[in-house]
């Protein structure tokens, strides 16, 4: 599968890009770490990945904090190696931050067991989100903030990720919107 990786480190005179690889990318501590190389003084530094116009991520890495991140689609970014590692982590402190609230935990396990009581299997279909491999959301995930700071208000963010949204155009939207659409596109 083809991937499209670039490092886009915020400096003073604006924004530095490069492409760059990720083979040596096996965790998200991988990925923080290739994106801290690039920064400046610990000024902020994004990734755009994108895979084959089926999704795209951005994980915006700000000095020594946790990095943010924000994929376009869970589900289809779950289904390859490079998105899982992001997918994981998303899911992970989703799961996380769902047992912060014990009533919600009480109320889950409450309707496991009226589920596990032989009620009618049609009568238990979920409502919820659909979800891909992994219980992963069909659907963007993650951080739609993590660019307001640049201009970028999530509800545009969240826009180039809905359906019918083309991942390659979607970084190119946001690299303009960010004011180095045409460095990005001198590296793809």
């Amino acid at each position: 599968m083809a991937y499209f990786a670039a490092v886009l480190a915020r400096t003073e005179d604006g924004w530095d890009v490069s492409e760059t690889e990720l083979d040596a990318v096996e965790t998200l501590a991988d990925l923080a770490d290739v994106a801290r190389e690039a920064a400046q003084d610990d000024d902020s530094v994004l990734v755009f990945i994108e895979q084959e116009d089926a999704w795209f991520a951005i994980v915006r890495v700000d000095g020594e904090e946790d990095p943010r991140i924000f994929v376009s689609d869970g589900a289809a970014a779950a289904r390859s190696s490079y998105g899982s590692v992001l997918t994981d982590e998303l899911v992970e402190q989703a799961g996380e931050s769902e047992f912060d609230d014990l009533d919600d935990l009480v109320a889950e396990l409450d309707e496991e067991d009226e589920a596990s009581d032989g009620a009618d299997d049609d009568a238990d279909e979920d409502d919820g989100p659909a979800t891909g491999p992994g219980g992963v959301p069909v659907g963007p995930l993650g951080d739609s903030e993590l660019l307001t700071e640049f201009g970028l208000a999530a509800k545009d963010l969240l826009d180039l990720s809905g359906e019918g949204a083309v991942p390659g155009d979607a970084l190119a939207e946001i690299a303009d919107a960010l004011g180095c659409g045409e460095i990005l596109e001198a590296v793809r």
